[in-house]
Parts: C-alpha cells; sequence; structure tokens
C-alpha cells in the first residue's frame, strides 16, 4: 500500500505538476528514507524532471541537467552549475511508500511536517521557467519507518530495482497465466509477489479474487481454463475501474486519503460486513500485520477458512461454514 491504482492516481498528478520542471531544492528530515549517497542527493538541485514512471510499487523520476535554476539545499551544501551539467546522463529518483508512505503537493516553501515528515523537493512551474511551483512532500505515519528513496545514475542501476513482475493491465492471458503456473502457490500469495505482476497488493489482491468467486488459498496449479480466465478478466477489470474511478475523484487536484480500506470496496476492510453479492458476512484471515478478507459463499462454496486468531481461542469449535457461523449469530 498504496497499490498499482493508487500509484497511477499519484503519477497522473504528478506529471502534470513535474515533468519539464527544475528542482530548486532537496530536505531529507527522516534519516531512514534515503539509501544512496552516490550520486549525492544535493545534486538534484538544477536538475529537470524529464520523465515519471511506476516501476512496480515504485514511482520513478528521471532527472537530467537543467538550466540551473535558483534555489537551495536545505540537505546539504548546493553544488556548483559545474559539477551538475558535467554528468549529462539521466540520474533516476526511485521512491517506495511501502505501508504508510504518502504524498503531498503543497506550496513553494513548505516543509516535512511534524513527526511523519521525510522529505520535501521543491519545484519551478513545468513551463521550463523560474517561477516557484510547489512542494512533493514525503511523510510516513508509524513508528516503522519502511519508506525507501535510492538516487541512482543511469538505466543499469534503475533495472537492478526492478522486481521482473509483469505489468497486470497490459498482459495478454498466455503471459498472465505463464506468471500464474511458474510455481503452485496459493492466489493470494502470487497476485501480490512483485516477481509475478507489478503493483498488485494485499487490498487490490482481496478484491480481484472475490471479482473472480475464487479463494484465496487455492492453490495455483489447482485452477482449470476458465477460472484462469476468470482470474485474468478480474485483474483487468478491478484494476481498470478503480484507476478511473481514482482519476475521476482526483481531477485537476492532488490524491489525497490514500488507503487500503475504501469505500466501494467488495470485502477489503469489511470483515463482518455484508457481501455486496450475496449478503453473506465478509470473513477475514489474520496473519502478520496482514488480513484477507473473503466471501465465503462467492469464493469458498460455503466453507470459513481458518484463522489463526479464532482458532486458538475456539480451536476444535470454531465456525468450519456459513451455516455453522450463522448458527452463532
Amino acid at each position: 500500500m498504496p497499490e498499482l491504482p493508487d500509484l497511477e492516481d499519484y503519477l497522473a498528478a504528478m506529471r502534470v505538476r513535474m515533468v519539464g520542471a527544475t528542482i530548486t531544492r532537496v530536505r531529507i528530515a527522516g534519516i531512514s528514507l534515503l539509501r544512496t549517497y552516490d550520486p549525492p542527493v544535493d545534486g538534484l538541485v538544477g536538475r529537470r524532471v524529464t520523465d515519471l514512471h511506476r516501476c512496480g510499487k515504485r514511482l520513478v523520476w528521471e532527472v537530467r541537467p537543467g538550466c540551473g535554476a535558483d534555489g537551495g539545499s536545505d540537505h546539504g551544501p548546493q553544488p556548483d552549475d559545474d559539477a551538475v551539467l558535467s554528468d549529462d546522463g539521466p540520474w533516476y529518483v526511485i521512491l517506495h511508500l511501502m505501508i504508510a508512505g504518502r504524498l503531498r503537493w503543497l506550496g513553494p516553501d513548505a516543509d516535512p511536517p511534524g513527526r511523519i515528515g521525510l522529505a520535501a523537493f521543491g519545484f519551478t512551474t513545468p513551463d521550463g521557467g523560474r517561477s516557484p511551483g510547489g512542494t512533493l512532500v514525503v511523510t510516513e505515519a508509524g513508528t516503522k519507518k519502511r519508506a525507501s528513496l535510492h538516487l541512482v545514475r543511469g538505466r543499469a542501476a534503475l533495472a537492478d530495482h526492478d522486481r521482473g513482475g509483469i505489468e497486470p493491465l497490459e498482459a495478454d492471458r498466455a503471459a498472465f497465466e505463464e506468471q500464474l503456473l511458474l510455481e503452485n502457490r496459493t492466489l493470494k500469495r502470487v497476485l501480490t509477489d512483485q516477481r509475478r505482476y507489478a503493483g498488485i497488493g494485499n487490498a487490490f489482491s482481496d478484491e480481484i479474487l472475490h471479482a473472480a468467486g475464487l479463494s484465496p488459498v487455492r492453490r495455483t496449479r489447482n485452477l482449470d481454463a476458465e477460472e484462469i480466465a476468470r482470474l485474468h478478466a478480474a485483474v483487468q477489470q478491478v484494476l481498470g475501474t478503480w484507476i478511473a474511478r481514482l482519476r475521476e475523484t482526483t481531477g485537476d487536484g492532488f490524491p489525497e486519503k490514500v488507503t487500503a480500506f475504501r469505500e466501494g470496496f467488495a470485502v477489503h476492510g469489511r470483515f463482518q460486513q455484508p457481501c455486496p453479492v450475496c449478503g453473506t458476512e465478509v470473513q477475514r484471515i489474520r496473519y502478520a500485520e496482514n488480513e484477507v478478507n473473503y466471501c465465503p459463499r462467492c469464493q469458498t462454496g460455503g466453507a470459513v477458512l481458518a484463522d489463526r486468531s479464532m482458532s486458538r481461542l475456539l480451536k476444535d469449535d470454531r465456525p468450519r461454514t456459513i451455516e455453522e457461523l450463522e448458527d452463532r449469530g
């Protein structure tokens, strides 16, 4: 989290504001964020953003030598223009927001806010001029600081950060099936494996599996051809629909309220609420810091899947079917 639809929403808003703009200042407030030291992050000042794209769950900015726009770095001394312009190859800023990282677009002189602020990048307007544009601020809530920023030189170094997963919206059925069947794993695991499918996480995998009518614990090599086709179609439909929905909501603004628990989700984050298709209570499987949500009637043939916390509490007395669950209601 954020996942593919959220990241595409961020990218659309960032492109309008950043592509063609010159970086005027950099402030790194959270020492946990910056994971590289060469090239120095101060070297971004005076460089121009020439492209923005997504690499899995990572947001990537391509930056090239600019015109030496006025500005300064709050992170350290500003490099002289000769140093910036001497390297005419692209640099790449690689930002991974992990679970709790978020972006904000604020005024030209904004600083990272309070304890959650990690970094601030100032930009000119994207028209090639030197007028102040705005500030991209990176935040991360919570005590576990996992968000990361890498600054690298050249495409070869950028490729090292590519987990290798195919783009799910670009994959035809054959390519999708090839990745699906490489290993005999549960559907939940394979959909969220960034080596297989880029950008899908915990929330949208729940929604995809519900749309496909498939159990999160089904094994990939146990699926028949019709089920694989259904899953591929669900990936296209769910991700495509949510990208369009988020873009419509954001409009000309900048994404706000980026969350894993969205109004309009069918099952994710809706434990014990009615399934929008059949009305059955949505169930969950809890593990580590995540929760899998599913509809037992639509996805598991009426079976209530074992949940670690429920199994530990009720042992052999835990409900195993919808009927047993409803009898206890």
